[in-house]
C-alpha cells in the first residue's frame, strides 16, 4: 500500500521560495509517476506538476517557469522547488502516485496535503 507523506509547507512572502517534500513509504516508487496537486478552496484539485518513472516533468501553465519537479528514486522522494511565490500559489499542496501512459497520468493515491500560504 502506498502511502504518501508531505512536508514543507507554510507562511512565505509575495516573490518569496518554498520546497515541498514528499516520501513516498511504498515498494514502487521507482516505476510510479509522481506528482503535485494544489486545491484552493471552493476550487477542484488542480495538477500542477508532474514526473515520470525516468524523469519528464510536465507543468500546468500557472507554475511553469517557477516550479520545479523532481524526483530521488534512492529516497523515494518527489520534491516541489516553488520560486516567485504568488498570492495565488496560496492552498493545500499534494502529492499524488499513480502512472504515466504516452504523456496522460493517472494518479491513484494522495497524501494528506500540506498547506502553503503566501501572504505579505
Amino acid at each position: 500500500q502506498v502511502q504518501l507523506l508531505e512536508s514543507g509547507g507554510g507562511l512565505v512572502q509575495p516573490g518569496g521560495s518554498l520546497t515541498l517534500s514528499c516520501v513516498d513509504s511504498g515498494e514502487f516508487f521507482g516505476i510510479n509517476a509522481m506528482g503535485w496537486y494544489r486545491q484552493v478552496p471552493g476550487k477542484q484539485r488542480e495538477l500542477i506538476a508532474a514526473i515520470t518513472s525516468t524523469g519528464n516533468a510536465d507543468y500546468a501553465s500557472s507554475v511553469e517557469g517557477r516550479f520545479t519537479i523532481s524526483r530521488d528514486n534512492a529516497k523515494n522522494t518527489v520534491l516541489l522547488q516553488m520560486n516567485d511565490l504568488k498570492f495565488e500559489d496560496t492552498g493545500v499542496y499534494y502529492c499524488a502516485s499513480g502512472e504515466e501512459t504516452a504523456g496522460f497520468y493517472d494518479f491513484v493515491s494522495w497524501g494528506q496535503g500540506t498547506q502553503v500560504t503566501v501572504s505579505s
